[in-house]
């Protein structure tokens, strides 16, 4: 069974992941800052041995979600598999954003998850029409149902008719409910040896994370650093972009370290022995026009100690 994420993700980088991996090659410690939905890490190659392997989001409905997954899949969708239902889109919503004792354990516990929240996260994921279903909010507010104007209570569900998601299944359709189970099992599998954290980037990228234990490749992937940004990722992408690739910088020249930075054209200017590398997304949630121009505009850069080839593969 194919690896993939039970949700739709924006900014995901399924289509970039053999070009990735052709420059990371098959080290024995891989390291994912801002996992979102583990596109690349579920696209890796069959590899010699397992390695360590760490993953880190600082969204902690993201963290919860993989770190449910990999211990209790069966639980997670259980609470994943719902018929679509606006009202129930939003009370979920609204429940959600108010679970702050669980918002704040998941900072602290390194072995905390909660698979009702999992579940709950992937179906609204799943059926929200955007990409900001959850986004951290600002001082942690709770969304209110508005009457009129702008507000999420005025969001209808989108009714997936064969795109992404799992919210779309039929109420009572037990082969379906199956399928959920088999996916998800086979995704708790693929994480056995994967490590989950929530915090920080940087708390995944220090000597002991990293090439304290050899050869590791790392793939930054922070939210890109463009207009309108923070409708997408919320208080969680201000300032990352440019932070990040001043790590980049910094940690270039180590050998032991294989970095793959990903950005839009001109969002980053690093030195001349990174190679930049163009590729295209697939344009994006809906297929706007906007998001079309920005899919051409899509770069990887690689540090001086990746693997080179003569030629791309896109």
């Amino acid at each position: 069974m194919k690896h993939k994420a039970p949700f739709p993700w924006f900014g995901g980088k399924s289509r970039a992941s053999d070009l990735i991996w052709s420059r990371l090659g098959d080290v024995p410690n891989y390291a994912e800052p801002f996992a979102g939905s583990l596109a690349v890490l579920f696209n890796r190659p069959d590899r010699d041995t397992m390695g360590n392997e760490v993953v880190n989001d600082k969204d902690c409905y993201v963290a919860n979600v993989w770190r449910a997954m990999k211990y209790a899949p069966e639980q997670v969708a259980e609470w994943a598999d719902n018929p679509v239902n606006e009202a129930d889109l939003h009370a979920r919503h609204t429940w959600l954003h108010g679970r702050i004792e669980f918002i704040e354990r998941m900072k602290v516990d390194p072995d905390y998850y909660c698979p009702k929240i999992a579940g709950w996260w992937i179906w609204g994921l799943s059926v929200w029409i955007g990409d900001n279903f959850c986004r951290p909010k600002p001082q942690n507010s709770v969304p209110q149902l508005r009457t009129g104007g702008k507000g999420v209570a005025r969001k209808v569900p989108h009714l997936r008719g064969g795109g992404k998601g799992v919210a779309r299944k039929v109420p009572g359709d037990r082969t379906n409910h199956d399928n959920i189970i088999d996916w998800f099992d086979a995704l708790s599998t693929r994480l056995q040896y994967t490590k989950v954290c929530c915090g920080d980037w940087t708390r995944v990228l220090t000597k002991a994370a990293t090439f304290g234990n050899g050869t590791t490749a790392i793939l930054l992937d922070p939210p890109y650093d463009t207009v309108g940004h923070d409708d997408v990722y919320g208080d969680l992408s201000r300032g990352v972009s440019a932070g990040v690739r001043d790590w980049a910088v910094s940690n270039g020249d180590n050998p032991e370290l294989r970095i793959s930075l990903c950005g839009y054209e001109g969002e980053h200017v690093m030195p001349a022995d990174w190679e930049c590398v163009e590729w295209k997304a697939g344009g994006g949630y809906g297929r706007q026009n906007e998001s079309n121009k920005n899919a051409a505009r899509e770069r990887i850069w690689f540090s001086p100690h990746c693997l080179k080839l003569n030629e791309s593969l896109f």
